[in-house]
């Protein structure tokens, strides 16, 4: 008997007229506002001006969608470019797929190139919106809730997610809510940011490096839980590798920088004052709008996504369409 579980919503997409209005869409949309305006308070406390998180996230956020249809579909090639398929849906981010992996590394390149141009050291930049980047993934993740999918192995246990639909090959019952998991764990690793950050005066990258391990030791074991068809190597599906060597790099690049560069940038960005020791202020007055023109970038790709979703799924939790 199901004593308790988390129920499912009953459609993840609402329309207004013709127009869908999508709740992984929302949850993206949501969750670039959110690391905009905290990347903007720490930043500020850094030394930095207001608005300039927000100028950069405009260059960031799109070059993040497409690294993330890029390593979709790179890494699950066979779904477009084998025998009886149409390489032409590779383009079609409607039908979902993206991946975190490949959205955060051109994510990170769109980023630098609006650092060249303001004349900002990049690893500052990346240590400022390192918590609200996984904050934004906590929130992200639930829009998987909405198209009921990124669930594992059946289970019977209080929290597990209720899936009612049948379509795409699903199979309603109960399983282990593995978006939830992952969301969860992104909240933390943001926390631990934050703190690591004001405890020990991460700088030159570093903060951003500790979000990164971080992040790579939960997906590694969240990997465990899916399912679904994925490649495998030695044993390990290819996320268990990616997240290993990530984490690695990231570890890496601490113990280097920490050695080589001790402490903080002096100064974050030219003409705007040296870096804060105070508590983070909230002048992000301006950043609004700024965070608009980012969220309006994101929007498109993230309702063409929710067609399906950023990760669809098939029985017990598989994802032909994303392996995020």
């Amino acid at each position: 008997m199901e004593l308790a579980y988390i129920p499912s919503p009953s459609r993840g997409v609402l329309y207004l007229g013709p127009v869908p209005l999508r709740g992984y869409a929302f949850c993206i949309i949501i969750g670039v506002f959110v690391a905009v305006w905290l990347g903007n308070k720490r930043w500020i406390a850094r030394g930095g001006r207001s608005g300039t998180v927000a100028d950069i996230a405009v260059w960031a956020v799109p070059f993040g969608l497409v690294g993330g249809r890029l390593y979709h579909v790179i890494t699950d090639y066979e779904l477009y470019f084998s025998e009886g398929r149409d390489w032409v849906d590779a383009f079609k981010v409607w039908e979902g797929g993206l991946g975190i992996w490949g959205a955060i590394a051109l994510g990170a390149l769109g980023a630098w190139i609006g650092c060249r141009r303001r004349g900002i050291p990049m690893p500052a930049y990346a240590d400022a919106v390192a918590p609200g980047i996984a904050f934004a993934q906590a929130i992200g993740r639930w829009g998987n809730w909405f198209n009921q999918e990124l669930y594992g192995r059946a289970t019977d246990l209080p929290w597990a997610l209720k899936i009612t639909s049948s379509a795409d090959g699903r199979e309603p019952g109960t399983y282990h809510p593995t978006f939830l998991y992952e969301s969860l764990w992104c909240v933390g690793v943001a926390l631990l940011v934050i703190w690591a950050d004001r405890r020990f005066r991460l700088g030159h990258g570093r903060a951003f490096a500790l979000y990164v391990a971080a992040y790579c030791a939960g997906r590694f074991w969240i990997e465990y839980m899916r399912v679904d068809d994925a490649h495998h190597i030695l044993g390990l599906r290819l996320n268990n590798w990616t997240a290993l060597l990530v984490f690695l790099l990231a570890v890496t690049y601490i113990v280097v920088s920490a050695r080589k560069r001790p402490g903080r940038e002096p100064v974050v960005e030219p003409g705007a004052g040296p870096s804060g020791d105070g508590e983070e202020n909230d002048e992000a007055g301006e950043t609004g709008a700024r965070a608009g023109s980012a969220g309006s970038s994101a929007s498109s790709g993230a309702s063409a996504s929710a067609g399906k979703g950023g990760e669809g799924t098939t029985p017990g939790g598989a994802d032909p369409a994303g392996k995020s």
